[in-house]
């Protein structure tokens, strides 16, 4: 089983002003439905109340430590900590013959995650942009640049880049 962490950040590592993007790059959310559609995806709670619901034709796992029984949809599966939440989706991608599990955010999940993913689909918007929530640094020690497409639209530049753990 494939753990993947898939994000977009800025220069300066921000991810999430006030539980939201601080950018709308359509074609970065194309590539996050493409690559997360049919898939297990594991979020925090912030995250998925930034959302609002859960995302359409994927299995969602939230983690929470307070989550009350039926305060999530039917079909939302929480988890009160990282290590539950992967093995909770493990077991699910398994049994819908997925090869890949996704952690989608915020912050502190990447950082809780960032040891035990095998690969890191990483959109790197060129701009600083003032946030709250920000990626964990990294390390090129850790993780080997595999592929890298330069994109642009009317107002960012960015690029897709795609790392592999090393072994």
């Amino acid at each position: 089983m494939i753990l993947s962490h898939i994000v977009a950040v800025s220069e300066n590592n921000a991810i999430g002003v006030k539980n939201g993007l601080p950018w709308s790059i359509p074609e970065d959310l194309k590539f996050f439905k493409k690559k997360t559609l049919n898939s297990v995806i594991i979020m925090g709670r912030k995250t998925y109340e930034s959302i609002g619901r859960p995302l359409p034709q994927r299995t969602t796992i939230v983690i929470s430590k307070s989550a009350r029984v039926g305060s999530y949809p039917e079909g939302v599966f929480v988890a009160p900590s990282i290590e539950e939440a992967i093995a909770k989706a493990i077991l699910v991608a398994e049994q819908q013959n997925q090869e890949e599990v996704f952690i989608v955010g915020g912050g502190e999940i990447y950082r809780q995650s960032i040891d035990f993913v095998d690969k890191v689909y990483l959109t790197r918007v060129h701009t600083q942009v003032e946030a709250d929530a920000y990626y964990p640094e990294l390390s090129l020690e850790k993780f080997k640049l595999v592929a890298e497409n330069p994109s642009k639209d009317n107002q960012y530049t960015y690029t897709f880049y795609e790392f592999d753990k090393k072994v």
